[in-house]
């Protein structure tokens, strides 16, 4: 058996299917062969991959940026990733976001947007737009500037236990049934303050993840953040905290190492980071009065 897609062949799609449950979402995950290796053995399996594919943004119809991401609440991803990057300011800039045909072999991967204020279309506001990949969230921008621009001061927020932290991780865990399946998708979830699980959303990409909860909430009229913790399966890189700051998230907890940067924009914007959130323990990298600690 040759590993590659098993789409084409019935007897391997039914072995998937009976492997994976008949629970998995086809736009997160696809089944594909691979020859398994260890010390003693080589095998054929079949096995969950993440799914990622390109989805094409438009602004009033014309294509400003291609984001590499996995299917699933792209409306809510665009919204998000132009609400991060300032074109959208607010849930009132838009009159109207919808997924269109597209004139490309993947259907369905074409979302536009349509802004309230026309004043919104500028073409040299779209100069900051261009092609995102899953791995890197401010890849292409064309200046330092674009990359360092302000992002606001954070005021008055929650003030959470460190029991609730650390009940974060298992809660993501129990509602990321991709993951589970295929180790390949980070999760972006948003918790209240006594640790109960509002929104959480998946994605190859962690700043897409980050992106799409965004977008949800901005379209549910719920920004800014500040009464939410926002956690994040990946490390803290500095797109992380500037798009959790642009969203007024005052606490952010990552399961990962952060990076200097990221610190340091936390600090400046006065951001609660933790990081290496795993059972049992926690780094507070900045704001600590905001973590109530027992001992």
């Amino acid at each position: 058996m040759k590993p590659g897609p098993v789409h084409g062949d019935t007897e391997l799609v039914k072995q998937a299917n009976l492997q994976r449950g008949g629970n998995a979402n086809p736009l997160l995950s696809t089944a594909y062969c691979a020859v398994r290796v260890t010390e003693m053995t080589r095998s054929s399996v079949v096995d969950d991959v993440a799914v990622e594919e390109p989805l094409q943004v438009r602004l009033a119809g014309e294509n400003v940026a291609v984001l590499m991401r996995t299917p699933g609440h792209d409306t809510e991803l665009v919204a998000g990733y132009l609400y991060s990057e300032g074109i959208i300011r607010s849930r009132e800039d838009i009159e109207d976001i919808h997924p269109c045909m597209s004139d490309s072999k993947l259907p369905n991967n074409v979302i536009n947007i349509l802004p309230t204020d026309r004043a919104l279309l500028r073409p040299s506001d779209w100069g900051r737009l261009s092609e995102g990949y899953s791995s890197c969230g401010i890849c292409g921008k064309v200046s330092i500037e674009q990359v360092l621009r302000d992002v606001p001061s954070l005021g008055k927020s929650i003030q959470i236990s460190e029991a609730t932290l650390f009940s974060l991780g298992e809660k993501i865990k129990s509602s990321q049934s991709a993951f589970q399946q295929t180790g390949g998708l980070h999760a972006a979830a948003l918790f209240t303050a006594k640790g109960e699980l509002e929104a959480l959303r998946e994605d190859v990409g962690r700043h897409n993840a980050v992106d799409k909860i965004i977008g949800y909430s901005l379209l549910e009229g719920n920004l800014p953040l500040t009464s939410s913790i926002l956690a994040v399966t990946s490390r803290a890189s500095f797109e992380i905290v500037q798009k959790a700051a642009n969203a007024g998230v005052c606490i952010l907890a990552v399961m990962s190492a952060p990076s200097s940067l990221a610190v340091q924009l936390a600090e400046e914007c006065g951001m609660t980071l933790v990081a290496f959130l795993r059972q049992g323990r926690f780094n507070i990298y900045s704001r600590e009065d905001r973590i109530r600690i027992s001992a």
